[in-house]
């Protein structure tokens, strides 16, 4: 395969000479600075070729390749487009590292060289850009590149290395999909999971961990208001959805600051409102679409639960009968689940980091009400412990810059998010490989 020669591969596969003299640190140091060529080139190309949620064929393809190519047994289009690659080496703990891999309709304007010029036509049949604007691109090429520095160490770990490459996080149902497909059932059941995700406001060359929820529970209510029309001269002929609307979303803005504990972090907003067709008319109804953030399984419910009840008795106050009442939809199984990240085990990665990284280069990022569907790994009757772990991939600089005149800079998600690949690609190689030799070291 054109990313990996054939002697870079013998290479990594080999022991360096005198490598038994060498600690490992150091050996690893030398393979990966030796593979940082393959590793920018795969970079470069998934980064170059994105491909949208449910449509990671190449992108896929790639990823499995670079898993055999390794020496690992690989599964491909295992739930849609996912990747399973195991290596088997004696027994221990099964260790699985996640990486994701979609890419979002956005219109690249980072001026790289390899920006993504790519267009296609979505599921829906619309035509759009597509960008790795996310750092999927980051993630797989980390990911694949410690699975190759780990094949290569066998006698230094003892266990099973299950590496997933998974679809359609960006709409967070890959994971699920692949679990459905029978993840736990057909491969080893691992007994920790990782990840990695990149981040613009952590310095490259930089890690951090954080104990507990990182990532929030999402959600989409949907909020339909019915009215009686009538003309906007005769509004007591009818009973506006406009005005009950509006006094549904400022009661719904009581739901966190006065019925929640301040320690039971949440958020809803109303992301949209739809209603009404000419000024002089009241209309019939009024969607509204909100977006709904936690943590908690029970603050969770209680969300929709308050909504409901809010809805329910604006529209009484409002006058209207029984059968007018605002119908919330909260579409199941779509939202994501939070990452509760185990605190055990991400002690144990952190100290990993620290050990091969130094104290310096490790931070602790704070939670946030962004969502990821790498929970869904650790909420099967398993449990099996989650840690993900964040890759600094912004340039120091860049980021000094950004404190001192308060601009912030291009976050994920952003048409003009772009990370540094060096030395944030070595970095995360570094990092997944000296935890997973602390995980199943022998």
């Amino acid at each position: 395969m054109k990313y990996f020669p054939t002697l870079l591969l013998a290479a990594l596969a080999t022991p360096l000479s005198g490598t038994a003299a060498i600690p490992v640190r150091e050996v690893v140091a030398q393979k990966v600075a030796a593979d940082y060529p393959a590793l920018l080139s795969f970079y470069t190309d998934l980064h170059l070729h994105p491909e949208l949620s449910l449509m990671e064929k190449e992108t896929s393809a790639k990823v499995a390749a670079s898993l055999r190519a390794s020496g690992y047994e690989v599964t491909d289009h295992f739930g849609g487009y996912g990747v399973v690659g195991v290596l088997k080496n004696g027994p221990g703990p099964v260790l699985l590292i996640r990486t994701d891999m979609d890419a979002l309709p956005v219109l690249e304007v980072t001026g790289l060289p390899y920006a993504s010029k790519v267009r296609v036509t979505d599921l829906s049949g619309h035509d759009v850009p597509v960008m790795q604007a996310c750092g999927h691109d980051v993630h797989m090429t980390v990911v694949t590149g410690a699975a190759r520095v780990l094949a290569s160490l066998r006698d230094q770990w003892s266990g099973t290395l299950v590496f997933v490459g998974q679809p359609a996080e960006e709409r967070v149902i890959g994971a699920r999909a692949m679990l459905a497909a029978g993840l736990y059932r057909q491969f080893p059941t691992p007994n920790f999971a990782l990840a990695v995700h990149d981040e613009s406001e952590i310095p490259a060359g930089t890690v951090a961990t954080m104990e507990g929820f990182s990532h929030a529970n999402a959600d989409t209510a949907t909020i339909l208001i019915h009215g009686i029309a009538a003309h906007g001269a005769m509004p007591y002929k009818g009973k506006d959805p406009v005005v009950l609307a509006a006094r549904i979303i400022l009661a719904l803005q009581t739901i966190v600051s006065r019925e929640l504990k301040a320690t039971d972090p949440a958020v809803v907003t109303v992301g949209s409102i739809h209603g009404g067709t000419k000024p002089n008319l009241i209309p019939a109804e009024v969607k509204l679409e909100l977006t709904l953030r936690s943590y908690s399984d029970d603050v969770r419910a209680y969300l929709v639960s308050a909504i409901r009840r809010i809805c329910r008795g604006e529209a009484i106050a409002a006058g209207l009968p029984d059968e007018l009442m605002p119908e919330v939809t909260v579409t199941a199984g779509e939202g994501a689940t939070s990452v509760y990240n185990d605190p055990s085990l991400t002690k144990r990665v952190r100290a990993a980091m620290i050990s091969w990284l130094g104290e310096d280069r490790v931070e602790t990022f704070h939670a946030s009400m962004v969502s990821e569907d790498f929970s869904e790994f650790g909420r099967t009757v398993e449990h099996v412990p989650l840690c993900i772990i964040r890759l600094g991939a912004s340039a120091p600089a860049a980021i000094a810059e950004s404190t001192r005149t308060g601009t912030p800079l291009p976050s994920l998600h952003s048409d003009k998010f772009a990370p540094v690949p060096e030395p944030t690609l070595k970095t995360g190689v570094t990092a997944l490989t000296a935890v997973a030799l602390d995980i199943l070291k022998k």
